[in-house]
This record gives C-alpha cells, structure tokens and sequence, in this order.
C-alpha cells in the first residue's frame, strides 16, 4: 500500500513550478516534431523552386526513413543507459542536421541535413516514457494529456508562424526558426528534466533484431510513401513492401533466438497490449492525417471543371481553424483530467465517436467557412481526447521498465498507420481529380469520398476499442521514483493490489 506521505502527495491537488517546467521542457521537443512537419510541408514549394528539384518529396521522406530505422536502437538505448540521456543524444543530433540544413549551398547538402536531423524523431516516445517516470501519480494522467494534446497548439499557431516566416524570411528564416527551436528544446531538456531511474537490466544490443526490424519498417514506409508515384502494383513498390514484410518475419525469429532481443515480443502476447497498441494506432493515425483533406480543400483555388477547391489564404484558415485548435487542447486537458476517475477505453470510445460524427458532418458541409468552422469542432474535441488518452492508456498496459519500448513500438506502428492512410486518401482524393500544369486538383466527390474513408476508419478504431480488455487505472500502476533495481518487482507488487 502507500505510505501516507505517497497519499497525501497524491491529494494535493496544485501542480507546482518545478513541474511546470518539467511539463514544459517535455511538450516542447513532444511538438516540435509537429512543428517540423507543419512547416516542412509548407516550405517545400520554395525550396522546390529555388534548388530546381523535381525530387522534392524527398524533402520530408528523408527524415521520416532516417527516424523509423533509428527508433528501435534510440528505445533500446534509452533503457540500458537513460531516457533523459538519449534525448539529450538525439537533440544534439537534430541540432546538427537542423544547421546543416538551413546553411545548405545545394539541394543535395541539405537532404543530408534532413536526414540527419530524422534521428530526433524517436523524441516523442522517450518524452511518453519519462513523463511517467519523473512525475508523481497524481499528475502522470494530467500530464501525458497535455503532452499530446498540445498539438493543438501547433495546429492554432502553426500557420500564422508558417505563414509570417515564408513570408518575411523564405525558407530559409523557417529551416533556421527549427535551428532556434531544437536549440531551446535541448536547453529545456538539460535545465528542467530529471533522468528517469528505471533501467533496463540488458546491457547488450540485439544488432541483428534491430536492423532487421528498421530496415523492414522503412521498406515498408518508403513503398507505401511512393506508392501512388510508383503505381500500387509497380515491381518497385512490391518490391519494398514485401521486402520489408520479409525483414519483419526474420526479425521475429531472431527475437525467439537471441538471449537478449532488441524488443521482447512475448509483450505483443498480452492482450491489454496488443489491443490498446491497435485500437490507438488507428485512431491516432487517423486524426493526424484527416486534416490534410480540409487543408487541401481550403487553400486549392476553385477552377470550374477541375477543381473544388475554396480558395482561401492561409491565413484565413489558420483563422477559421482557431476555434477547433483551442477546442482539441481543452478536451485533452479534460480527458487527461478524467482519466484518474473514468476507464480510458470510455474515454478513447467517445474521442472515437466525435472524430466519426465531426467528419461526416464536415463530408456534408463544407462549402463555406462557416460551415467548415461550425462543424469542425466536433471532430477537434474527437482529435483532443485521442491524442490525451492514448500514452495514458500505453501506461495503464505495461510496466514501468517496460514503457520507452511500449511507446516506441506503438509509435512505429501508428507511423504505418499514418502513411499507409495518407496515401488511401491522396488515391481517393485522386480518382476523378485533373492534373493541370504539374497540380493535382480534386472534384468535390473526391473530398466527400475522403472524409467518408476517414469516418470508416474511425468507426474501424472504436470497434478496436471494444477488444480492449479492462486496464489497470492510473491510480494503481507503478509510477515516479521507482528505483532501478526494483522495478520487476514493484511493478508485479502493483498488480498484486
């Protein structure tokens, strides 16, 4: 039981400075990913344009290869030798890949940037992981909500940023903001975060597990990411999916040969587990893609015949968009509140529910801003609880030495999610859509097919939820201070209770 000065910590109910700005340092590099997404996007037209490229989607993907393939050594890492080391790592090298980019002479030089900056990408399931670590139970619920939720923060003031820089600055002032930025990350991270006391006690790498299963995921992320480039049934797509399926399967049976495996697959065998890793997966790869339909529909210009597009400026996006990013920072705040009181799965089945009831209002109206900024907060509050309650419930599913590895392979697979559902909507967008001077522009039938493909993969989440076994609520898992040498057995003295 707890001992009564671990009770009456627990009752209090303020947050304090010195967590706040523990809760500070870890939302900054949690979102920066989302920043760096947000204005790569939004810069790739000029760096097109003034390096002369048509390889311009390599701009993003390399990152995003680099990141899937590094993720399960970072993870693996992070357990021998610390999160809040590894972080630290990882900043350092984003720093580096960030300033090789934005002093970039040639198109080629800054990929290598990009490239190397995609280490920092396992970021996220480190900040996950230590925020269970380093705060105490009564604000882990609250604090992971806040963590994700603030992507609502990016989602508000993102476009006026992208918008301010591009315009003022090119893309050059956008690649030396994200300089800035990872520089203030790594300052925060060394100022405000403790290291975590949970170790893993392996001390060896699984070198064969691991790059078979990064190779196998960035074969598969790349195939899928130029699938609709390539054509689906292309040798070369085939060749990268499959091939990484292969890799897939030679990793799991050498995870079943080694004394020390790089993941430990027997993990996937618990069903609290495998469910929650499914159910939040799908969700979360959903809400963070389904946007890039409204974005799309709001800024591609209306040309009679080729394209439905509204027209609007960013700005005027950024401005009816406000409302609904404010509303997605609220409800994650509220959901991560809640998650101490009511079952996670309530609450990830009721994020569920907004998310497909907001997109098949937004599939029947979205002809005007009004409409567009009436409807869209139904799905915002959807939006806001998914990404609050899905590393609350990563937490209620596994142990305390077990977390970084739980975030990292639940972060892999809502990263297939996410391409792979990307790429459906782009070919559904695309089926009556017109390429006019190197442009592809969408019918309306196209946008309303979208957002149907994303009301069904929401209901397909919320069936994933019913599978979710009832989990351990935040109040009885093993959290904060948990010393190294006893994790194993806190954690099964927890489950005990």
């Amino acid at each position: 039981m707890d001992s009564p000065s671990t009770r009456n910590a627990s009752a209090g109910t303020g947050i304090g400075a010195r967590y706040t700005l523990l809760l500070i340092a870890l939302i900054w590099p949690a979102q920066l990913l989302s920043v760096i997404g947000l204005l790569a996007r939004n810069a790739q037209a000029q760096i097109a344009v003034h390096f002369q490229t048509t390889q311009i989607a390599w701009f993003s993907l390399t990152a995003a290869l680099v990141g899937t393939f590094v993720t399960p050594f970072v993870v693996k890492a992070a357990d021998i030798y610390g999160k809040r080391r590894m972080m630290i790592v990882i900043t350092i090298a984003g720093l580096l890949g960030d300033l090789v980019a934005a002093t970039a002479p040639t198109y080629a030089v800054l990929l290598i940037g990009k490239g190397i900056s995609g280490l920092y990408m396992p970021i996220a399931a480190l900040v996950y992981a230590i925020a269970r670590d380093v705060f105490p139970r009564r604000l882990v619920g609250p604090a992971s909500g806040m963590i994700g939720g603030a992507v609502g923060l990016v989602a508000l003031g993102g476009p006026f940023l992208s918008g301010y820089l591009l315009d003022h600055h090119g893309f050059r002032g956008v690649l030396w903001f994200l300089v800035a930025a990872t520089a203030l990350s790594l300052v925060a991270l060394i100022a405000f975060v403790p290291e975590s006391p949970i170790r893993n006690r392996s001390s060896t790498f699984d070198w064969a597990g691991g790059i078979l299963l990064g190779t196998g995921l960035t074969a598969i992320v790349f195939g899928v990411g130029k699938g609709s480039e390539w054509g689906w049934t292309a040798p070369s797509t085939l060749a990268c999916v499959l091939g990484g399926l292969a890799a897939l399967a030679a990793f799991v049976l050498v995870e079943k040969l080694v004394a020390e495996p790089m993941f430990r697959l027997e993990l996937l065998a618990r069903r609290e587990v495998w469910t929650v890793f499914l159910a939040t997966a799908v969700l979360g790869g959903t809400v963070f893609t389904a946007g890039t339909v409204t974005q799309l529909l709001a800024l591609l210009p209306a040309i009679p015949g080729v394209s439905d597009g509204l027209g609007y400026s960013a700005t005027k996006m950024a401005l009816i968009g406000a409302p609904a990013s404010a509303l997605i920072i609220v409800a994650a705040v509220a959901a991560g509140a809640l998650a101490r009181r009511v079952d996670t799965r309530i609450l990830l089945a009721a994020g569920a529910v907004c998310v497909a009831v907001g997109y098949l209002l937004i599939a029947e109206y979205h002809y005007t801003a009004e409409q567009l900024l009436v409807v869209g907060v139904v799905g915002a509050v959807g939006t806001g609880i998914v990404a609050a309650i899905a590393p609350i419930m990563i937490i209620e599913a596994v142990r305390p030495h077990e977390q970084a590895l739980a975030n990292g392979m639940q972060g892999m697979l809502q990263g297939i999610v996410t391409a792979v559902v990307t790429q459906v909507l782009f070919v559904v967008m695309a089926n009556d859509g017109t390429t006019l001077q190197g442009t592809r522009f969408y019918p309306d039938s196209g946008y309303v097919d979208a957002y149907r493909v994303v009301v069904g993969l929401a209901v397909a989440g919320l069936l994933l939820v019913a599978l979710i076994p009832r989990l351990r609520k935040l109040d009885q898992v093993e959290v904060g201070g948990a010393t190294p040498d006893r994790s194993d057995e806190l954690a099964e003295e927890v489950e005990d209770r």
